[in-house]
């Protein structure tokens, strides 16, 4: 072989070989996110299989559920301290294998209280999993690749809920209830020797501080009540009154929290990361936006479902359409932010965002598929060049001795905006079958919650038009990272 060809190829294998590399982080990351988001929703659809089975009511079921959102609430505080503590490569590693062998264990339970225990060692595991991941990605990837790091790490995210319905109506259907946390088991493992193999011991560095024990109470405390409030919401399971009490204790332990933060010097949770112009509009907008994650596949499991009679994997498969727009935002979504920037991008996709969703309020049983889809499959391209560019932006302008803190701080701040968005829906729902005295969900209930979802994410583009015209510059530039 010549030696200019083999020169050439050499350098094409090395390039090759570079940008695996550099792809193999965000891919963990991303795969640790999709178990997360998936095993978050994939469970409602086999609620009542698992009723039958352990011969009670599917509503008693529901503790399953906000064990594990509690749970994950709770322990998503700590996971920078944690990172910092003990290492990041080393808890993300830990993680996975507590993620892991709780799946197994779920899908072995022979009792509800077996189940909910092993849901709640499974949401500490998810808690810490994706702010660790996401760390170890910002330690170890430089800020002008960031944004094909996230682009490629935003996909799960949103595919998580979309695929957990028609995954979870397969298995049940044709397998059984079990398999939902059973597939888990194989893809932790996968992820558990990838991860050894591929994360640098490096990212094991540690900085430890010592851990804020009131600030981790108080914190805690307030992220258990709200998320399981805003569940309790959803699931209308207690009386408004109740949910009202756990409203005030969540926001009260956040308030004092708040005056905790101020006077000790190195908080769980950092406040004065909203002082960063960037990472608060992600933090701010971004929650508007992330209403539509937690809102979308509840409101139209709601009504392709109960509304026009399709089958749970039926209908699960005309919303993987939007899953498939992500798939095609990916190698989108630098070029557009590139060329337009941050803030224009931010400012007119959360209009766009939120009126695609405004859009399924049109939907009825005669509604072609084929219009249905395209419509789910734009939105879907919309929310993951929304989510891609808000997940990247909000980490441009802080410094490498915060990032631990960031991670664990935006990671609150979406399993907040998730919950609240599901809240929301049902909220909205249950207040206009009121209105119109309804005692079933009818089609106009359920369009109501895509019309307000969609408007408050859409009051985004008032978050971001307050962001200087040259935000996330940096992000582009090799010589300033």
């Amino acid at each position: 072989m010549p030696p200019t060809l083999q020169s050439l190829i050499h350098k094409l294998a090395s390039s090759i070989n570079r940008r695996m590399k550099g792809l193999m982080v965000p891919f963990l990351v991303g795969c640790a996110l999709f178990m997360q988001m998936l095993d978050a929703t994939v469970i409602a659809i086999a609620l009542p299989a698992m009723a039958r089975e352990f011969e009670v009511p599917a509503v008693s079921l529901n503790t399953a559920i906000t064990a594990y959102l509690m749970a994950a609430a709770v322990f998503v505080p700590i996971c920078g301290w944690a990172a910092d503590r003990f290492g990041a490569r080393r808890v993300f590693v830990t993680s996975i294998v507590i993620f892991t062998i709780s799946s197994a264990g779920c899908a072995t339970a022979s009792s509800v209280a077996d189940l909910v225990g092993w849901r709640i060692v499974q949401g500490i595991g998810g808690a810490m999993m994706v702010p660790v991941g996401r760390l170890i990605m910002l330690r170890t990837i430089p800020k002008h690749e960031l944004l094909r790091a996230m682009a490629f790490l935003s996909m799960p995210a949103l595919m998580g809920p979309v695929l957990g319905p028609p995954i979870g109506g397969f298995l049940v259907t044709y397998a059984s209830w079990h398999w939902i946390f059973l597939m888990n088991v194989p893809i932790g493992l996968l992820g558990i020797v990838l991860c050894m193999k591929h994360i640098s011991p490096s990212a094991n560095q540690r900085t430890p501080t010592p851990l804020d024990l009131l600030g981790f109470v108080l914190s805690s405390t307030c992220l258990a009540t709200l998320v399981a409030a805003f569940e309790m919401i959803a699931s209308n399971a207690l009386p408004l009154v109740w949910v009202g009490l756990m409203v005030a204790i969540g926001l009260t332990c956040g308030y004092l929290y708040k005056q905790h933060a101020q006077r000790y010097h190195a908080p769980i949770i950092d406040l004065n990361l909203l002082k960063v112009p960037t990472f608060n509009a992600s933090v701010l907008g971004g929650s508007l936006c992330r209403f539509t994650i937690g809102s979308t596949p509840f409101l139209l499991a709601l009504l392709l479902q109960n509304g026009f009679g399709m089958t749970a994997l039926s209908a699960g498969l005309i919303t993987f359409a939007s899953a498939i727009g992500a798939i095609v935002m990916k190698p989108a979504a630098p070029p557009i932010l590139q060329r337009m920037g941050y803030r224009k991008v931010l400012m007119i996709n959360a209009v766009l965002t939120g009126a695609s969703l405004s859009l399924c309020a049109i939907f009825s049983a005669s509604t072609p598929v084929w219009l249905m889809t395209s419509i789910l499959l734009v939105g879907g391209f919309f929310r993951s060049l929304q989510f891609t560019a808000i997940n990247t932006l909000g980490f441009a302008d802080i410094q490498a001795n915060r990032l631990s803190s960031a991670s664990s701080f935006s990671a609150m701040a979406q399993q907040l905006a998730i919950s609240l968005g599901v809240a929301i829906s049902a909220l909205v729902i249950h207040v206009s079958m009121s209105l119109q005295g309804h005692t079933t969900p009818a089609t106009s209930d359920i369009t109501a919650g895509f019309l307000v979802i969609g408007s408050l994410c859409a009051m985004g583009f008032f978050v971001f038009r307050s962001l200087p015209a040259a935000a996330g510059e940096n992000l582009h530039n090799r010589k300033k990272t």
